[in-house]
């Protein structure tokens, strides 16, 4: 692919794919086929995790079978791995299920795939302290928590420990989207305390628009992530964060080898790289097309075969 390198680093392994879930809704074959034909893509480097929830392991194993790397010089697949809210009774099961599956799946023979990551919601700040005491050093989690609610008292929970905060932007019902001034505290919060962030749902396309069937106002990703390393790097309060949200112009979006610009503020490279592997982490989609045809369309991203031909 041809884009600009701040472009290219910031959409470095961008999107976790989640095509279990709305407006997808595939099968489990479906979803794991879809995930090995993204991977394989030109634009695969932009798919970071295949987003599975714990009870459904066992139907994710047999669907991808087949098609798991078994090699052992072969890289894993990554899996994001849902489990039930901290402080529920069965999160400990949820936890002995992971470290199963981790087992079985560092033989090559069963086809190599690793549970590195797993996602719960958290409401309360002993429920997370709880939780972070129970999930293995080598498993990182992100902590849900709602964008309803003054967000940094759950964020000092998470603030210097190896652990995650996670924001769900979109869903089938309005009140699942955050409000610009809700998004942008959320961003402002997670900088200032410095804990990593990712998003889920609601994310499909780079520019804010609006999703008719819900309905409601989406926001976009190209927004979302360069606010938030903005917002990292120029120590932006919500205030300031909040227009970036809100640009809808592609043209406003300056994205250069060196340097990346929206509204007043510009960021390097080096920024986006170091942001994007501690801050800013990813969002859940369950469409890798949907932001690679928007992406195309907006003339941000070519084939090098498309430009060879033209």
């Amino acid at each position: 692919m041809t884009m600009p390198a701040t472009l290219s680093v910031m959409l470095d392994g961008l999107i976790d794919f989640a095509g279990l879930f709305p407006p997808a809704e595939l099968g489990m074959a479906d979803m794991v086929s879809t995930y090995r034909e993204a991977m394989l893509d030109e634009r695969g480097w932009m798919v970071g995790r295949i987003i599975v929830p714990v009870s459904r392991l066992d139907e994710f194993e047999q669907a991808a079978g087949g098609l798991l790397p078994d090699e052992e010089e072969a890289d894993p697949w990554c899996v994001s791995a849902l489990a039930r809210p901290c402080g529920d009774a069965g999160f400990g099961t949820d936890l002995d299920a992971i470290a199963a599956f981790n087992t079985r799946h560092a033989e090559a023979a069963c086809g190599r795939a690793v549970i590195d990551v797993i996602e719960c919601r958290g409401d309360t700040a002993a429920s997370i302290d709880a939780a972070m005491d129970l999930i293995p050093d080598d498993i990182f989690p992100f902590i849900e928590i709602s964008h309803q609610s003054d967000p940094r008292g759950l964020l000092a929970v998470l603030a210097g420990s190896e652990a995650a905060a996670k924001i769900r932007t979109g869903g089938v019902r309005p009140e699942l989207y955050p409000s610009v001034e809700e998004l942008a505290a959320f961003i402002a919060a997670t900088a200032s305390a410095g804990v990593p962030f990712k998003a889920t749902a609601g994310l499909h396309h780079p520019l804010p628009n609006t999703n008719d069937v819900v309905p409601a106002r989406q926001h976009g990703f190209l927004n979302v992530f360069l606010a938030a390393i903005m917002a990292r790097s120029h120590e932006l309060d919500a205030e300031a964060v909040r227009p970036l949200l809100e640009v809808c112009d592609p043209d406003a979006f300056v994205f250069g080898d060196d340097i990346a610009r929206l509204g007043e503020y510009e960021i390097d490279r080096d920024e986006i790289e170091e942001a994007r592997l501690s801050f800013a982490i990813s969002f859940g989609a369950c469409s890798v097309s949907d932001p690679w045809d928007d992406l195309a369309s907006l003339g941000l991203m070519e084939s090098e075969s498309t430009e060879t031909a033209t």
